[in-house]
């Protein structure tokens, strides 16, 4: 079975693997028994699309550098995340971003001098395989040579996301247009450790300063695109903070402040 090109994987990914009718004609994908594989990740890729419904459980920061991208932070610190319990659940009733959803699939190049590009999946993900006992509940992937219902609706979310991708992309092309990002920098004083505040670097987030002083036709342009309110989203969102804090704190996973590594 020929393997999708993988400079670098993406998060979570081991392997990939183009799923075809011809190699796996019998096989089956089941439901993960938990979310251990989200254990020791912090900070979930997330798009445009999803700032709204993230924002009211998670930080949504932007990674640092020259091309940033949002993250939703489950953690503050890496290798934490404050969401999972010891039996790998994720907690109930809080916002699963995309990024998550989709796994083990995703949408890949096979050729890197096309465009085109292929369902692929991860066979490390343990969830997919040929049809036996272990996996008799799970969903069927192709039904002879065609995909299944269940398939296609995997390929149509796939294909979803990297539009939501591209959005995401355009929205941050006109955050850098704008220049209203500013280097976060975030400090958490605990009840116990009044003297010693914990610091968190290593992020972006939107400068509330310069929106505040962006031309009046700009911020109306902004308003009626729907961008305003991304930015809000972003902004209410770091709220949050203090929260994801208190939540790593209670569970004693809470570097000590002058070993407070990045957010991000």
């Amino acid at each position: 079975m020929a393997t999708a090109p993988q400079p670098q994987l993406p998060l979570f990914y081991k392997d990939l693997l183009p799923l075809n009718s011809r190699d796996h004609g019998d096989w089956k994908v089941s439901s993960f028994d938990d979310a251990g594989f989200l254990k020791e990740t912090h900070a979930i890729p997330l798009t445009v699309d999803e700032f709204v419904d993230a924002q009211r459980n998670y930080p949504i920061v932007f990674t640092a550098g020259d091309n940033p991208l949002p993250i939703a932070l489950m953690g503050l610190n890496e290798g934490v995340n404050t969401y999972i319990a010891d039996d790998g659940k994720l907690e109930a009733g809080v916002y699963v971003p995309a990024y998550i959803r989709r796994y083990p699939f995703i949408l890949a190049k096979l050729n890197k001098d096309s465009e085109d590009m292929s369902l692929c999946f991860d066979p490390q993900a343990g969830v997919i395989g040929k049809a036996s006992a272990k996996n008799k509940d799970g969903q069927a992937l192709f039904d002879g040579e065609n995909p299944t219902d269940y398939t296609n609706g995997v390929l149509e979310f796939c294909k979803r996301f990297e539009e939501s991708g591209q959005r995401t992309r355009a929205f941050l092309e006109e955050l850098k247009k704008l220049d209203i990002l500013m280097d976060g920098e975030i400090a958490i004083t605990r009840n116990d450790m009044p003297d010693k505040p914990f610091v968190y670097r290593g992020f972006r987030m939107v400068d509330e300063n310069k929106l505040r002083e962006l031309p009046a036709e700009t911020a109306h342009a902004l308003n009626a695109n729907g961008m305003m309110m991304l930015i809000h989203a972003q902004l209410f969102s770091m709220n949050l903070m203090r929260s994801v804090f208190e939540r790593q704190s209670a569970q004693g996973k809470v570097a000590i402040p002058d070993a407070a590594t990045p957010a991000v």
